[in-house]
């Protein structure tokens, strides 16, 4: 039994006096109001409702359990009506998770752009720099980059790629000299980002790939980290383009081994998040903001990544 809809049936029935006229409203049998109402008395041990040939009306119970009834489905109904305001609206927190990387050379433009669109969405950020779980942590959204998608079961949106640029400060380079090719990388300290893809850089010569191994000086799980360290001298890194471009373009780095670089070789920056089903209207438009806000630049693809 429906106990909830066994209830409705019992309350239209009863403010009608009449199965008859609750079955018309219900849209339903006469005999299926009758039935809902016997199975409601049965699973309660009481009668709520005496029958005669013409009208039925309530009994001492039935009266006190009317009430009830009417009370909770009227607190039930409200409920479902705010829920769904809620989910239709773009108002409220969004929560998002992102890395260090992206969150130092793009989250900030595109969020700037989508409050003052919206400016009624409040947004919670944090960042990482290695992976974390969406579910546990209560993200509406999250934002990885890196040159393979999350392992992991959310849906992952690609909205953009960018190249890792080999770069050194002018004062490293005066002080060890510039290498012209990427063989001689491992006569200098070499600062990677400690995960798994960092443990060699890829190269591309005339006689095809050739990888060198990272880490000699330091390894780092935050390629901010490793920024620093390059400005501050400490050696030669590979990093995403964007988040060093602005030293790139001050001349505090210097970008080396250009011709070595392999193109086909890219970062993806891909959305993450929990699914199609049941997305809020605020994270659903979200999603369509962020890759529309990258597509100028990069075509977004989408794919499901399996744990």
């Amino acid at each position: 039994m429906d106990q909830l809809q066994a209830m409705r049936v019992f309350l239209c029935a009863a403010d009608l006096a009449s199965f008859g006229l609750a079955a018309q409203r219900l849209g339903i049998s006469v005999a299926a109001v009758s039935r809902s109402v016997g199975l409601l008395e049965a699973h309660l041990n009481v009668k709520l409702l005496s029958r005669s040939t013409r009208v039925i009306s309530l009994t001492e119970s039935g009266g006190k359990y009317l009430e009830e009834c009417r009370s909770i489905i009227r607190r039930l109904d409200e409920m479902e009506s705010s829920l769904v305001r809620a989910t239709r609206e773009i108002a409220g927190t969004l929560r998002i998770a992102t890395s260090t990387t992206f969150a130092l050379c793009g989250l900030s433009p595109m969020l700037a752009a989508y409050q003052a669109a919206f400016p009624s969405v409040s947004i919670d950020v944090t960042s990482f720099d290695t992976p974390i779980s969406m579910t546990d942590g209560g993200f509406h959204v999250g934002f990885a980059v890196g040159r393979s998608l999350p392992d992991s079961s959310l849906v992952s949106r690609e909205i953009a790629t960018f190249p890792d640029v080999v770069v050194a400060s002018p004062a490293y380079l005066a002080k060890h000299g510039t290498p012209l090719h990427p063989s001689e990388l491992v006569n200098h300290a070499l600062l990677a980002v400690s995960h798994d893809c960092a443990r060699r850089w890829e190269f591309l010569d005339t006689h095809g790939l050739f990888f060198v191994p990272t880490g000699s000086a330091l390894q780092a799980t935050s390629a901010a980290t490793i920024r620093v360290a390059t400005l501050d001298g400490m050696g030669i890194a590979l990093l995403p383009a964007p988040l060093v471009s602005d030293d790139l373009a001050s001349g505090r780095l210097l970008s080396i081994l250009e011709p070595f670089c392999n193109a086909a070789v890219n970062n993806k920056l891909s959305i993450t998040y929990p699914g199609r089903i049941y997305l809020s209207t605020k994270v659903r438009h979200f999603i369509d903001f962020a890759v529309n806000h990258h597509r100028p630049h990069d075509h977004a693809v989408e794919s499901r990544v399996a744990a």
